[in-house]
């Protein structure tokens, strides 16, 4: 697969660039279409790549990630001897228009020729997720932007809790190429389209239900379609299911705990376990109510949301 210039963005404005994102996938939307992203559901990104959701401010990681590129692109240099060449370009695959890639750059390697470079930053508690590979979301980042330029490696390097910095080497995965070039010609289908991508289970697609329908009609009732039954009955299994296997977490962690005591700290093999004392604070509501009302209403927050629940009609 080759790729062409689509724009520079050496000079491009955030606006400019959240603009030029609704014209494909990117890198960083892999994870989504594939379904694997915990913080954005494929419903979501369809509505952004539709125009049905107003432009996000960068958020506090984006932030630091785009401003810590230089240092992790010159860390990677002095402790490898591999020069990096930036660049500032949004390439689009020949083949597919959609699909897009930003490189944070490219280098020379022996036997593999140009292949890319991807700096990322991360919180110290995701330490564990680069231990013997890269956090899945990269890895699919990565051969996105594989199958759009047609190099056959990658360099990430990543900069871990500001204090632990590492880098791996990943391979042009064929097969894992093609199952993505599939997906994301599936998902810019409903895009072409306009019609919705079908929900999944994720915690993403939750948030996105709740956001989009925040408020219900108050004593408002529809009759489900027949195909509902086939869906509660899968919510009366997994109910079951859950109960049964949080008495099973419960057993072990009541057993554990037996063992612990009167200790905070246990040890088996590789494992930790604590049990420790926290405090917290609690404002007593109830009694600041009924002592100081004009304080309690003054600074009482009413928040509003929408309880889901299944029952058997009498």
């Amino acid at each position: 697969m080759s790729a062409k210039i689509l724009a520079s963005t050496e000079n491009m404005s955030y606006e400019d660039w959240l603009e030029h994102r609704r014209l494909g996938i990117g890198g960083s939307d892999a994870s989504i279409v594939c379904g694997i992203n915990r913080y954005e559901s494929p419903v979501e990104l369809w509505m952004d790549k539709t125009g049905q959701l107003p432009y996000q401010e960068a958020g506090e990681s984006a932030y630091w990630g785009t401003l810590l590129e230089p240092f992790v692109r010159s860390e990677f240099t002095k402790r490898t001897g591999i020069e990096v060449d930036h660049k500032n370009e949004l390439l689009q695959s020949e083949e597919h228009p959609f699909v897009l890639a930003n490189l944070d750059g490219v280098c020379e390697v022996p036997n593999y020729g140009t292949c890319i470079f991807e700096a990322k930053t991360a919180s110290a508690y995701k330490a564990g997720e680069w231990e013997d590979s890269i956090p899945d979301e990269y890895q699919l980042q990565i051969q996105h932007y594989m199958a759009v330029t047609g190099y056959k490696a990658a360099y990430i390097a990543v900069l871990i809790g500001g204090n632990s910095f590492r880098w791996k080497f990943v391979e042009r995965d064929e097969e894992l190429i093609h199952m993505l070039i599939e997906l994301e010609t599936d998902f810019w289908d409903y895009v072409r389209l306009r019609t919705p991508p079908p929900l999944d289970g994720s915690n993403a697609a939750a948030k996105f239900l709740s956001e989009r329908f925040p408020i219900s009609n108050p004593k408002s009732k529809i009759l489900l379609p027949d195909s509902a039954v086939d869906l509660i009955a899968k919510y009366d299994a997994a109910c079951e299911q859950l109960k049964a296997a949080t008495e099973k977490k419960q057993y072990a962690e009541n057993l554990l705990k037996e063992m612990m005591g009167d200790n905070e700290i246990g040890t088996v093999w590789n494992r930790i376990v604590t049990w420790k004392c926290v405090t917290q604070e609690h404002l007593d509501s109830k009694t600041l109510k009924a002592e100081h009302p004009t304080l309690y209403k003054k600074y009482a927050n009413k928040s509003t949301y929408r309880r889901f629940s299944i029952k058997a009609t009498e």
